[in-house]
């Protein structure tokens, strides 16, 4: 009889063990985005970098690759961990070869973003933040910048050491 009750136990710590699983964070992108566009045609998607752990535990930075109707382009999405759920906080996107050449998250964290297709830019900085960069394809680059502060200044350094403040928006590329 005692042995039923520890082997009862034991199921009962397992079954509830096996209930309060843990949501992946690549379980949850894969499943949002396929959520997200599910009645597209000619939609297509890839994963290019990740960041765990970003900002504090249990958030994550995602940098993905869209095809869709509009061409492709590239996004950076910010993700924290609620409750032991993901949740898609923020996203921003960005066209290579837009005028655009940066933009920024609106709530904390500040993310700065953009992208490059210039070889001779080796570093961007937004503030005093170095930026992590990311060969998309080609000759083509994505940038990033998690800052604690809002409206900062965005500095490129070329190959020679010349740097340049850039603004979000070159107006003369318009």
């Amino acid at each position: 009889m005692k042995k039923h009750i520890i082997i009862g136990f034991l199921l009962c710590i397992v079954f509830l063990g096996g209930c309060s699983k843990e949501q992946k964070y690549e379980e949850f992108f894969q499943q949002k985005m396929t959520e997200m566009h599910t009645d597209e045609k000619n939609y297509s998607y890839s994963l290019i970098h990740t960041e765990l752990n970003a900002v504090h535990e249990d958030d994550a930075i995602a940098v993905f690759k869209e095809h869709n109707n509009q061409g492709e382009q590239i996004f950076i999405a910010y993700f924290a961990k609620e409750n032991n759920q993901w949740e898609w906080k923020q996203t921003r996107g960005a066209e290579l070869d837009s005028p655009v050449k940066w933009s920024s998250m609106n709530q904390a964290p500040f993310i700065y973003s953009g992208s490059i297709s210039d070889n001779s830019i080796v570093e961007v900085f937004a503030g005093d933040e170095p930026a992590t960069i990311i060969n998309v394809d080609g000759d083509n680059r994505f940038w990033y910048v998690i800052s604690p502060i809002k409206d900062v200044e965005v500095m490129t350094v070329e190959k020679d050491g010349t740097k340049e403040i850039i603004e979000e928006i070159n107006r003369e590329e318009i």
